[in-house]
């Protein structure tokens, strides 16, 4: 895993979204880590409408992809990683960037308040 990626990101990558023209480089990153806490953001995301896809069938889709990694870190791991993170009051922000920081591995993102905190960063996106 050289990245973990987020939501926006893993959504993009599936549905084959064209703003995925935007970063060429996307591909030297593969196979993409994906953390637990984004399938939960999926799920939220379904519920509200706010994606067309079945949660239940998108996660699946994932899990058997072999471009992706689930990558599971200790909830206790990352709820303490997370508890130093004031800067962000979106929980699923402050879970991506904590599970980035206790893997040591850049997050793939485009949220500029987290390019702005976070100092693993995919370097293309500085």
């Amino acid at each position: 895993m050289k990245c973990l990626l987020d939501t926006h990101y893993l959504i993009w990558i599936v549905t084959n979204a064209g703003r995925l023209k935007k970063f060429p480089w996307l591909e030297r990153y593969a196979p993409w880590g994906i953390s637990p806490v984004t399938f939960l953001e999926i799920q939220l995301l379904a519920e509200s409408g706010r994606l067309k896809s079945r949660s239940v069938e998108f996660i699946e889709a994932v899990k058997t992809d072999t471009r992706f990694v689930l990558d599971d870190v200790a909830a206790s791991v990352l709820f303490q990683k997370a508890l130093s993170l004031g800067w962000t009051r979106d929980p699923f922000d402050r879970l991506l960037v904590a599970h980035s920081l206790s893997r040591r591995v850049p997050l793939c993102t485009t949220d500029s308040i987290i390019q702005e905190h976070h100092t693993l960063i995919v370097p293309e996106l500085r």
